[in-house]
Formats: C-alpha cells, structure tokens, sequence
C-alpha cells in the first residue's frame, strides 16, 4: 500500500527516516475503521492489545462473501497488527519502505510488513494474527 501523503523520505546515516511527525503517522495507521466495525459487531473492542488479537482470530470470517472489501479489511488488519507491535515492542516504530509501503522496524532493525501479513489472514485466516504478534515480541 502506497501512502504517498505521508511526505518524502530521506536519509541519514544510512538509517531511512520519515519526514512526518512518527505520532501523527502511527495515529493515522491505527485508525483501522473498517476492522473496528467488524469486530465491534461481533461484540469485540479493540483496545491495542495482543489479547485483542487473538479475540480477531477467533472471529467467523464472514467478510470473506465480500471481495469487495477484502483488500480494505486485509489493510486494516495489518495496520491494526502494527499497531499492537508498535504499542506494546520496546523499539518498534513504524516506517516505510521506497514505494511507500508501509512496515513495522523492530529495535533490532528487522522490518515486518504487516500489510501483506493482514491481507493473508484475511484471506485465508492464517497465519493468525496473534501467532505473528508472538513470533515479533519475542524477537
């Protein structure tokens, strides 16, 4: 997903960094609407935790009568996934590749992109969502 918005990248020190205000970008990232609709119609409050995550991959996927909204979803899903890392992983950030996708760089400078992760569990409902959060905090 490309957010072109979000203002050019530079370099320093070898390191990417944005050019937007990091606060603003995760507050934006974390907006997740259509995700949040989901899960509070099945009685699910999304509170930025990874307990959270797994109450999702507990959800029947009935969005996925919908193609229309699977692509939308699978983005939310990742964002939301993001979120919870970036929240609650010492040292994790959001950042961006070159064509703007976004990901989560982890303390140790690994780079998960947890778009793709989203859009796969929305599709298919694996990996779960809290297995990729498991596998990234213990990192």
């Amino acid at each position: 997903m490309n957010i072109p918005f979000l203002g050019n990248r530079r370099k320093k020190h070898g390191e990417a960094v944005l050019a937007a205000d990091p606060e603003g970008v995760a507050e934006l990232l974390s907006e997740c609407e259509l995700l949040r609709s989901q899960a509070a119609r099945a009685g699910i409050r999304l509170d930025d935790t990874a307990a959270s995550l797994e109450a999702l991959d507990q959800l029947v996927p009935l969005w996925r009568d919908d193609e229309e909204i699977l692509p939308w979803l699978g983005n939310d899903a990742g964002f939301y996934l993001g979120t919870v890392i970036v929240r609650t992983v010492p040292g994790a950030v959001w950042d961006f590749w070159p064509d703007g996708q976004p990901v989560v760089r982890l303390a140790s400078g690994r780079e998960f992109d947890v778009v793709t992760a989203g859009q796969e569990w929305v599709v298919n409902g694996v990996p779960e969502l809290s297995q990729l959060y498991g596998e990234v905090a213990e990192n």
